[in-house]
């Protein structure tokens, strides 16, 4: 082979390397993430009661335990089955927009592109596995599944109200 076509393959080899190793940088980054972040207790059905002892085999597969208030009941989503459907940038758009309690929609607004992008990484790294998790249910309508509760109690009266 030619000194030109061995520093050729040479180059393009590491740059393949280079974007594999900062793939998985971000891997992991999602991973550290979403461990941190309080994501699986809420998606990842029993974690909050086994104390995080969770396989993460089970890690994201959404949750039929509803989370009931003023807004009606809602449902932890089935990250990696609706990350399957979704690119990079529906994440980012989806990530920045409103979202019902108690999901923590102004921590995800405060995270960069990047810590957004590594998360969606993670996720999509993993195999898709379980089904969606119910659906929502509108305040005053039936919920099927175990809740929890969290309509205030006891609240003081609003000043100028």
């Amino acid at each position: 082979m030619k000194p030109t076509l061995k520093l050729a393959a040479a180059l393009v080899a590491g740059l393949v390397a280079a974007q594999a190793g900062a793939g998985d940088k971000d891997i992991r980054h999602g991973r550290y993430l979403i461990a941190s972040s309080g994501c699986n207790d809420c998606h990842t059905p029993g974690y909050m009661q086994k104390d995080g002892h969770v396989p993460e085999s089970e890690w994201l597969t959404g949750d039929a335990m509803g989370w009931q208030g003023p807004w009606g009941t809602t449902y932890a989503a089935n990250l990696r089955l609706l990350f399957s459907t979704m690119t990079e940038a529906q994440w980012l758009a989806r990530a920045r927009a409103p979202m019902r309690p108690p999901m923590p929609s102004p921590s995800l607004r405060a995270m960069s592109d990047a810590d957004l992008k590594a998360i969606y990484r993670y996720v999509k790294s993993l195999p898709v596995k379980g089904g969606p998790a119910p659906a929502y249910v509108p305040p005053g309508g039936t919920v099927a599944t175990p809740y929890f509760d969290l309509t205030p109690k006891n609240l003081p009266p609003m000043a100028g109200k």
